[in-house]
């Protein structure tokens, strides 16, 4: 279970900090609604480590996530844009959640790919993707790199509805697979109806069961 308690934080002038108080659970996707400009994605840089708390906890099965940096908290994030390599085939950007050396590199990337739907693809340029096959690419990265909590920040919102409708549910099955704790940021009310089994709604600064 993630566990945010009065995690606490306030941008450069701002009057009001914000207070955040939520549980996230594994295999389960938590929805954050709320205005642009309400903290949905300080939200997310508290939890992936980009920012630091003023006060309150984030813990992860009973474990503080706050003292750690980006790269050592069990997080990876999912953006609007997939943050791929253009230049790089689908395979070499998969492999990039790989840590130098790792064993049976080749392998594990292939059977990444396969899991996102993208079996026959891994030697195509990124360049040459679809949007939502990037998308795909970018769900593989984050399979090998086996992080227990994936954020989504409007991660559809690129996608024409059809392709969009794809990605959601294989959003859904990875996470009901792999038992992520997913969070979701989206203005896009069909994404959060689709998704979600908890929803979030940021008012005045705090969160609230919507």
């Amino acid at each position: 279970m993630l566990v945010l308690d009065r995690l606490t934080y306030a941008h450069p002038g701002q009057a009001s900090p914000y207070a955040f108080s939520m549980e996230a659970a594994p295999g389960q996707i938590t929805a954050i609604s709320g205005p642009s400009g309400s903290g949905k994605s300080t939200l997310l840089d508290l939890v992936a480590g980009f920012l630091a708390p003023t006060s309150g906890s984030l813990t992860l099965d009973g474990r503080n996530l706050v003292p750690l940096p980006p790269e050592e908290r069990p997080v990876s994030l999912l953006l609007q844009s997939e943050s791929l390599f253009e230049h790089l085939s689908a395979e070499r950007n998969v492999g990039l959640g790989l840590p130098p050396g790792a064993p049976d590199a080749a392998g594990r990337i292939a059977q990444a790919l396969a899991e996102a739907g993208l079996k026959d693809i891994g030697r195509q340029r990124a360049s040459t993707l679809s949007g939502g096959q990037k998308q795909r690419v970018a769900l593989a990265r984050t399979l090998l790199r086996d992080r227990k909590v994936l954020l989504l920040d409007e991660p559809f919102s690129a996608l024409d509805d059809h392709t969009r409708t794809v990605i959601r549910a294989l959003v859904r099955e990875l996470t009901e697979r792999h038992g992520w704790i997913t969070i979701l940021v989206s203005h896009y009310r069909d994404d959060v109806e689709a998704l979600a089994s908890r929803q979030y709604r940021i008012v005045g600064g705090k969160l609230e069961m919507a």
